[in-house]
C-alpha cells in the first residue's frame, strides 16, 4: 500500500517523464497522457491485483488493456516506474528499433504490453475476450480497460458495449477518459457525444462517475466502488472526468496538445511546474 503523498510524488515524476519523452523526439501525445497520469498511477499501485514478473497468460491476476494507444507515454512511464522494465529505457521512446514505439506493440516483447493498440475502437472487444477467458478458466480476477471519449465515436465500441451487457460480462471495468477533447477540437464540436452515462445505462451497464479524475483520493474511492459492483451480472463503466494536459498550465483545457511536443522553452516551463520527485531517467 502506498500513501497519498507517495502516489502524488509518483504522478509528478510521471508528468516529467511524459514531457521529456515527447520533447526528445519532437513527437507524441502529451495532452491525454498528462490527463491520465493520476489514473495510471492509482491503477498500477493500488487498484489492480498483479503478480510479480510478467507473462502473457496473465493467470490469477488482473489485466489492463489500453485502447487509446496514443497515450503511450503515460503507460510506459508508469510501467517502468512500477518495475516492469528499466526506467532508463524511457530514453528510447519512439526511436528506431525501440521497444517503446509511439503506439504500444507486442512484437518487441515489452513487459506490461498485452495488445498492440492505436487503431481506435478495438480495446473494448479485446477486454471482453479476456474477461470471457477469465470466466472459462474459473479465474476470479478482473479486466480493466481505458478508452478515450472521442474514441466512442467509433462504432465497434457500441457493438462491444451491447455484447458485454448481453452476455453478462461482469468481471470487466471499462474506464472512459472524459476530457472533452480530441485531435481536431472539443468532442462537442467534432461530434457531440450526448449523455454518455445514459447511453451506457441504456445498453445495460452499471456506471460509476468520478467527478475529479485528476484527484488521487477521488480515483481510489471511485475505482474501489467500481470493483465492488463487479460480479452482479453487468459490466461496469467508469466515467473519469479529467483535464487534458493536467499539471502543465499551458497545455490544460485545450486539444492543441493532443499530439504536439513542447519546444525547449515550453519543456523548461512544464518541468518547473513538476519538480523532480523520484529521479529523472
Amino acid at each position: 500500500m502506498s500513501n497519498i503523498q507517495q502516489l502524488e510524488d509518483l504522478t509528478t515524476q510521471v508528468r516529467r517523464d511524459i514531457l521529456r519523452m515527447v520533447h526528445k523526439v519532437n513527437s507524441g501525445h502529451p495532452g491525454g497522457s498528462l490527463g491520465c497520469a493520476e489514473f495510471f498511477v492509482c491503477l498500477y499501485n493500488e487498484i489492480m491485483e498483479t503478480k510479480d514478473g510478467f507473462d502473457m497468460d496473465g493467470i490469477d491476476e488482473d489485466l489492463f488493456f489500453l485502447s487509446n494507444g496514443h497515450i503511450s507515454p503515460v503507460f510506459y512511464s508508469v510501467l517502468a516506474r512500477t518495475g516492469y522494465f528499466p526506467v532508463e529505457e524511457l530514453n528510447t521512446f519512439r526511436l528506431i528499433d525501440s521497444r517503446l514505439q509511439g503506439h504500444p506493440t507486442t512484437h518487441e516483447g515489452l513487459p506490461g504490453i498485452r495488445i498492440a493498440s492505436g487503431s481506435l475502437g478495438q480495446g473494448m472487444s479485446v477486454a471482453i475476450g479476456a474477461a470471457e477467458s477469465k470466466k472459462l478458466n474459473n479465474d476470479n480476477h478482473l479486466i480493466y480497460s481505458l478508452h478515450g471519449d472521442g474514441e466512442l465515436q467509433e462504432g465497434q465500441n457500441w457493438e462491444a458495449i451491447m455484447y458485454a451487457a448481453g452476455n453478462k460480462i461482469d468481471n470487466l471495468i471499462s474506464t472512459i477518459d472524459l476530457n472533452g477533447q480530441q485531435i481536431d477540437g472539443s468532442t462537442d464540436t467534432v461530434l457531440p457525444m450526448g449523455n454518455i452515462k445514459a447511453k451506457f445505462e441504456a445498453f445495460g451497464w452499471t456506471v460509476v462517475e468520478i467527478e475529479d479524475g485528476n484527484n488521487i483520493e477521488a480515483i481510489l474511492e471511485g475505482m474501489q466502488n467500481a470493483k465492488s459492483l463487479t460480479g452482479n451480472g453487468k459490466p461496469v463503466c467508469v466515467l473519469l472526468k479529467t483535464v487534458m494536459g493536467n499539471g502543465v498550465d499551458f497545455m490544460m483545457h485545450t486539444h492543441a496538445w493532443h499530439g504536439k511536443a513542447p519546444n525547449d522553452e515550453q519543456l523548461a516551463t512544464g518541468l518547473v511546474q513538476n519538480e523532480e520527485t523520484l529521479g529523472d531517467y
